[in-house]
């Protein structure tokens, strides 16, 4: 049966208007920086620059402190709990509002599908804002004290592969706990959050109560290592959230890490395959396997092994893979040649240990930052995909006869910030996902989220928590 081909469906870009140049956005103005440099930001889709960017350097850090601070004594921490919410409320309005502009932005500036960044993205920023301007002025009944008091200045470094949402991950609790942020987001994707900043004007924030410092990793140190940060806030790489701790370490500033993640997603014998090949499916190849929580582990009961994988490759030979703005586009680009580089050296790296790669037939564009969907079998523990997160469109397959082996393999990472299970058993999920040492436990599905629901991870992705009520607990003394 000849395969079904769609037409291009591409989402017009004119709805985005990108400036030739970016200042940094401090006390409620963009200005151009005193002592960095610039960036370039690029289209990973096409290699395409998109824009420059000012690059922050240490005196532009502390002024942006200096203005979080000011905001902070003056205005934001002596507000009224219900006037911070209703400033919330008009940004999850405006997020809502502007949507389709921030999506394909969004999809410009990261690479992934128009329809991940559209339909789960940009719903999940606005949900956050909306779900913390509710919490705004009932921060007595949080459950962390009958007057519980915001921090102060909160440093907040944030990742590439959802820039806009970890943005709101970071900034909606903050503010609604009274805190006033500087927030550093990452190099290669900067523009959502300067979009953001804007948004922020829009919406008459005081000035002073959001500052964005773009810049690379010496930025987000100067924000980390300044004296007059009392929080510090980050997503990100296990090895730069190490950094983190250890700048830290011995001051008074509190911290939050959500770093890397390996998890298994486990299939049972009597799960529904298809459903599963789905779920399997989403849990590595959304957003080309740039999540924390991927399932980037695939554990599959033996007995049902060679039916799961044959159903797993027919899925993968339908994944479209193209352009971020063709709204049938399954995978997009890879978000920096960097990024590039690294999945394709521990790619190498599995075949020569001897795990068997297997790619579905596709063309992938010649411009910009591509990479297939790839599974690997004959994998065992030992293997480097199997221990080392690849942070990109791989997964590693292995195998398991009892639920004892099952939980074992699942749990020999140094990683706990996710997993699934797969089962039509309710009984066998309860036990196994108590067993497991995960933050979050999906089941029967996977990358689900909430506003009200926290997330966070165990051992070496990271602790505390975000989203839900208790992600208020870091920004509240």
């Amino acid at each position: 049966m000849p395969r079904f081909e769609y037409a291009p469906a591409p989402e017009s870009t004119t709805i985005v208007d990108i400036q030739p140049s970016y200042g940094l956005f401090i006390g409620g103005e963009f200005v151009e920086p005193t002592d960095g440099g610039v960036m370039k930001s690029v289209n990973p889709a096409s290699e395409e620059v998109l824009a420059e960017v000012a690059e922050a350097g240490p005196a532009d850090v502390d002024a942006a402190v200096r203005a979080a601070r000011s905001a902070y004594q003056r205005v934001w921490e002596p507000m009224p709990g219900r006037e911070r919410a209703k400033y919330l409320f008009r940004i999850a309005r405006i997020i809502a509002e502007r949507s389709r502009e921030l999506a394909v932005l969004e999809s410009l500036d990261n690479g992934k599908p128009i329809r991940e960044s559209r339909d789960a993205d940009l719903p999940l920023v606005a949900a956050h804002f909306f779900y913390y301007a509710g919490w705004a002025d009932k921060l007595g009944h949080a459950g962390f004290g009958s007057d519980p008091r915001p921090v102060g200045v909160a440093g907040q470094v944030i990742p590439w592969n959802f820039p806009l949402l970890m943005l709101a991950w970071k900034i909606a609790p903050a503010l609604a706990c009274g805190n006033t942020v500087v927030l550093k987001p990452a190099e290669t994707t900067p523009l959502s959050a300067l979009r953001f900043a804007e948004i922020c004007q829009q919406a008459d924030l005081p000035p002073g109560v959001v500052n964005i410092v773009t810049g690379a990793g010496s930025t987000g140190a100067a924000v980390v290592e300044h004296p007059d940060v009392d929080k510090v806030a980050f997503t990100g790489s296990t090895e730069v959230g190490r950094q983190i701790a250890r700048a830290v370490a011995g001051t008074r500033k509190r911290v939050t890490l959500e770093l890397g993640g390996k998890a298994a997603n486990i299939v049972f014998e009597d799960a529904p395959i298809d459903q599963a090949v789905e779920g399997i499916v989403n849990g590595i190849f959304f957003n080309q396997g740039h999540v924390c929580c991927a399932g980037s582990r695939l554990l599959v009961q033996e007995s049902v092994y060679d039916e799961l994988l044959a159903s797993l490759k027919r899925r993968m030979a339908t994944l479209r893979i193209g352009d971020p703005l063709d709204k049938n586009t399954d995978i997009g680009a890879i978000n920096s040649r960097v990024q590039l580089d690294r999945i394709r050296t521990l790619s190498e790296i599995g075949e020569q240990e001897g795990a068997q790669p297997w790619s579905p037939p596709c063309e992938l564009p010649e411009r910009g930052f591509w990479f297939a969907p790839t599974i690997f079998t004959g994998v065992t523990q030992a293997h480097r995909i199997a221990r080392e997160e690849i942070f990109g469109p791989v997964l590693s397959v292995l195998t398991f006869r009892t639920p004892d082996e099952a939980v074992a393999k699942a749990n020999n990472t140094p990683y706990g910030l996710s997993a699934g299970i797969w089962s039509d058993k309710g009984s066998r999920i309860l036990a196994i996902a108590d067993r497991l040492r995960a933050g979050v436990v999906w089941a029967n599905t996977f990358n689900k989220f909430d506003p009200a629901a926290p997330f966070g991870g165990y051992k070496e992705s990271g602790y505390g928590r975000e989203g839900g009520r208790h992600g208020l607990e870091g920004y509240l003394a």
